[in-house]
């Protein structure tokens, strides 16, 4: 009989609990996730003249801060020797779309790393260009992909 599932972050009695990690196996683990940026075509036309710098180029940066961050920030995370942050933004037709990849050889995943940068570096290019536009909308903060540890592989489809 399998177990049913259940959410790990809750002890027997019900209180929130950080989870134990110690007995895991140190595996490769990677995630990818992504966010979009909603902008206006007039918010878009005016990215390269930002008087802030590049909006771009500055949530690149919190994004990868921010992966660095996210045990300050998720109070059940764990703190993670990550071997790799990379973050991308994409301008498209109707705004920018923010792609996130984190990586450690640890116990445990780092999907709330990937997906912090994510959420990040877009409310980062919304700090950067709200002065030309308050309508701008953050939208599909997501897990992408995941590999790595006990509950294996997963890809957005």
């Amino acid at each position: 009989m399998s177990e049913s599932p259940h959410l790990s972050h809750f002890d027997p009695s019900g209180q929130a609990s950080m989870v134990d990690v110690s007995s895991k196996q140190a595996t490769k683990r990677i995630a990818t996730a992504s966010a979009f940026v909603e902008l206006s075509a007039a918010v878009l036309a005016a990215l390269p003249a930002n008087p802030k710098g590049n909006p771009l180029e500055v949530a690149r940066f919190a994004g990868i801060q921010a992966a660095k961050r996210t045990a300050d920030l998720i109070p059940m995370c764990h703190p993670l020797a990550l071997t790799h942050v990379d973050v991308e933004a994409e301008i498209m037709d109707d705004g920018v779309r923010i792609t996130s990849t984190v990586a450690t050889t640890g116990p445990t995943g780092v999907e709330m790393e990937a997906l912090t940068a994510a959420a990040v570096a877009a409310l980062t290019v919304y700090d950067m260009t709200k002065a030309l536009d308050k309508a701008i909308v953050i939208r599909s903060i997501q897990l992408e992909a995941k590999s790595g540890g006990k509950s294996g592989d997963y890809l957005r489809t």
